[in-house]
């Protein structure tokens, strides 16, 4: 089950007490303060790993806490320091406070880690406050509280291309056939429950499956696709799946509008690209500003071109790269990949370059 929203509570441990002690010996008559300092809570982090691909584990687990500090004893023993607790989650999750919207971390990387509850501090013991005026110090201090809070985790998944169409429009059948991922393909609408990553090899122009030795391979340049389950008119309204997993292809730098251009679709083409640009517009419009590229998919069942003859003249007359395919016989891949794949490698370049000015300009 591909869960990507979940609610958590965490709890950091508490510091533990500094100790209020004499020494008090056979032969030392003045023994003085000896009170040893708490031990410091545990920490609660999130960690990165590219080996979940979904929050399902903490949808059962949804409270986390750590263990207290120790106190501190005579003698000038400290309290132990508690282990911190380590939640492993998928590469991509944002951690937000559940009551404030805060932003507190967002893992992009494997292996990054964020600590999204910090640990009491350990109270001083009487044997900190000694001074020479202050020979018999009572003073000792209590661990402060660790934080607590709830968190919303949401998972967005890395990809650099999403792919957007209504239902039953051959996104999962592209990238069954462009990559080596195998999503579920069916001839009934919402097929797609959740979203899929494909790895797409582009290099040397080959436009090939990255699993496929000898036609671009892993060694080729390639870029990771994201098929998302389909929008219908009024997504941004709740109707389908509505908007449920749109935040996936937030994170894409470049989107491919699948649009159906089979012979007997009721649907315009013209007006199915439309819709979906509104929907993406009305569910951010800062996804709905990115660079696209529109494919006319089924060319095979395209019967005598009437539609795809219309999409194709539209797409001229603003402007917008047109692609005709057929994902089932693979005809119009090659350059399509090839396309897309040179402008996510545009994209990167120009990420990097300022990148780069940004560091020069602190620096």
């Amino acid at each position: 089950m591909f869960i990507d929203q979940v609610k958590i509570y965490v709890k950091a441990g508490d510091g533990g007490n500094g100790a209020l002690s004499f020494r008090r010996e056979k032969y030392v008559p003045r023994g003085g303060p000896d009170g040893g300092d708490g031990g410091n809570g545990g920490d609660i982090s999130l960690t990165a790993s590219t080996r979940l691909s979904t929050l399902l584990d903490l949808q059962f687990q949804q409270h986390h806490m750590a263990k207290n500090g120790g106190h501190g004893e005579g003698s000038n023993r400290h309290g132990r320091n508690a282990p911190a607790v380590a939640i492993t989650v998928p590469v991509g999750t944002i951690a937000k406070d559940y009551d404030t919207g805060d932003v507190l971390c967002d893992l992009t990387e494997n292996g990054q880690e964020a600590v999204v509850a910090q640990g009491g501090r350990g109270g001083r013991g009487n044997a900190r406050f000694a001074s020479s005026t202050n020979r018999v110090p009572t003073e000792h201090e209590e661990g402060t509280h660790g934080e607590q809070r709830w968190l919303l985790l949401e998972l967005k998944l890395i990809a650099d291309v999403g792919v957007v169409g209504f239902p039953n429009a051959g996104k999962s059948t592209l990238i069954s056939a462009i990559s080596a991922a195998h999503p579920k393909i069916a001839d009934y609408p919402f097929t797609t429950l959740a979203p899929n990553l494909g790895v797409v090899a582009y290099g040397g122009g080959q436009g090939a499956r990255a699993d496929a030795p000898g036609e671009g391979g892993w060694d080729s340049e390639s870029f990771v696709m994201a098929d998302v389950p389909g929008l219908i008119e009024g997504a941004h309204e709740g109707k389908g799946l509505g908007f449920q997993f749109l935040r996936h292809i937030e994170r894409t730098s470049y989107l491919l509008f699948l649009i159906d251009i089979a012979d007997g679709v009721p649907e315009d083409p013209v007006h199915s690209l439309k819709t979906l640009r509104s929907e993406l517009e009305l569910y951010n419009p800062e996804v709905g500003q990115k660079p696209y590229a529109v494919a006319g998919n089924k060319l095979d069942a395209a019967g005598d071109g009437g539609r795809f003859t219309k999409l194709r003249d539209y797409c001229k007359t603003q402007k917008i790269r047109f692609f005709a395919i057929s994902a089932v016989t693979r005809e119009g891949l090659q350059p399509l990949v090839h396309h897309v794949g040179e402008q996510v490698g545009l994209i990167k370049k120009a990420r990097l370059r300022e990148e780069a000015h940004v560091y020069k300009d602190k620096h």
